[in-house]
C-alpha cells in the first residue's frame, strides 16, 4: 500500500511540475533537494540577518543549487518561509530542510557563562572578556562609568551583581549580562530585606550586602554561613570590631602577596576591620543568595569568635579564652 501511495505522490508531483512547464526538473531532483546536506562553511554558527528570506538563506546554505530549483522547491514548502533572525548552530550533515526548520522554530544558539560567588568584579570582567561569541562593550569603560550606565547609585560596584549561570546568545554583550546580574541582585536583595529578622544591626540592604560579602569570603561551607553570620551579628550588637582577614586583604589591593603581616593588621585603611569600627564602606566580593540570607536570618548563637580548623570548616567559641585555646590547637600546633 505504501509503495502505491508513494507512486501516486510521485505521479502527482510530476504532473504538477509538468503543468508548471518544468517537467525536466524531475522527481529525482526533488528528492535530491529533500535530502541535500548543507555547506555552512567552517564557522559552526550561522547568522540569519533581519529581512533575509528562505530563498536567500537556501542560496547561502546550498550555493550549488540553481535558483530555479530552490524557488520551485520552496514553493512546495510554504511552512519554511517564516524564518526568524538570529544566530544558529548547524550540526554536520544537517539537511537544507532541517536548517530552514531550525530558523522557522527560532531555536537560536545559546551559551552559558557562570559568574561565581566570592570573586571580585575584576574577576567577573575577566571572565566575560574571555566568553566566546560575546560582544565586548566594556573594554576601556571605568567602574564609575559602568555604575552610571546601570543607574546603580554607587560608584563602587563590588557586590552589586548576583552570582549565577547566565544564558546568552551570540551577539549579546558583556554589558547585557552584567545588567541582568545587577537587576537580579536588586530584586533578590529587596525581597530578602523585606523578609529579614527584626532588630538586626544592619541599617540597609546595602549594609546587609557588605556583611554578606564578608561571610562569603570567610567560608565555602554552606551550612556554616548562618553560624558565621551569627558571630558577626553578635559582635556588631556588642560594639566589637569584626577583625576579619578578608577585609584586610581587600584593603591591601595589589600589595597582597598571600601573607598578612602585623603591619597590615595595623594599617589604617577603610577596610581594615582590626582598626575601624563596624562595617567597611563597600562589599569586598560578590555574595551568594545563601550568604545574604544568612545575614538577614542568622543562626541563634552566643559565639563571638571562630578559627579555621581545616578542610574549610571552623571552630566556634563564646569567650576569648576558649578562642585562644582553639587557635593554639588548630593553628599554632599545626
Amino acid at each position: 500500500m505504501s509503495k502505491l501511495i508513494n507512486a501516486v505522490k510521485g505521479t502527482l508531483l510530476a504532473g504538477v511540475l509538468a503543468g508548471a512547464g518544468l517537467a525536466g526538473y524531475g522527481y529525482s531532483q526533488w528528492q535530491k533537494i529533500e535530502h541535500l546536506t548543507i555547506t555552512p562553511g567552517e564557522h559552526p554558527l550561522f547568522v540569519v540577518h533581519k529581512g533575509e528570506t528562505a530563498l536567500q538563506l537556501a542560496g547561502r546554505l546550498s550555493p550549488e543549487l540553481p535558483l530555479l530549483h530552490r524557488r520551485l522547491w520552496l514553493k512546495f514548502h510554504p511552512e519554511l518561509a517564516a524564518v526568524r533572525q538570529g544566530t544558529y548552530k548547524l550540526d554536520d550533515n544537517t539537511t537544507l530542510r532541517e536548517a530552514l526548520n531550525t530558523f522557522v522554530d527560532g531555536d537560536v544558539y545559546r551559551l552559558n557563562v557562570t559568574l561565581v560567588e566570592g570573586l571580585r568584579l575584576s574577576d567577573w570582567l575577566g571572565k566575560l572578556a574571555s566568553a566566546e561569541y560575546m560582544e565586548h562593550e566594556l573594554e576601556g569603560v571605568s567602574e564609575a562609568e559602568l555604575a552610571e550606565r546601570l543607574g546603580a547609585g554607587h560608584s563602587k560596584l563590588e557586590g552589586l551583581f548576583l552570582p549565577e549561570t547566565y544564558t546568552y546568545t551570540p551577539g549579546d554583550s558583556d554589558y547585557d549580562v552584567l545588567e541582568r546580574a545587577y537587576g537580579h541582585m536588586q530584586t533578590f536583595l529587596q525581597d530578602a530585606w523585606e523578609n529579614r529578622e527584626p532588630d538586626l544591626p544592619v541599617d540597609s540592604p546595602y549594609e546587609a550586602l557588605i556583611l554578606a560579602s564578608i561571610i562569603e569570603k570567610e567560608t565555602g561551607i554552606a551550612e556554616e554561613r548562618p553560624l558565621i553570620a551569627s558571630v558577626f551579628i553578635n559582635r556588631l550588637r556588642r560594639g566589637m570590631r569584626l577583625q576579619t582577614d578578608p577585609t584586610v586583604i581587600y584593603g591591601m589591593g595589589d600589595d597582597y602577596d598571600g601573607n598578612i603581616r602585623k603591619r597590615d593588621l595595623q594599617a589604617n585603611t577603610p577596610y581594615n576591620t582590626y582598626v575601624i569600627d563596624g562595617l567597611p564602606p563597600t562589599p569586598i566580593a560578590m555574595p551568594s543568595q545563601e550568604a545574604i540570607q544568612a545575614v538577614l536570618n542568622p543562626a541563634k548563637s552566643k559565639y563571638y569568635y571562630f578559627v579555621a580548623k581545616g578542610e574549610g570548616r571552623h571552630h566556634f567559641s563564646r569567650t576569648l579564652r576558649e578562642h585562644n585555646n582553639a587557635v593554639r590547637r588548630y593553628i599554632l600546633n599545626r
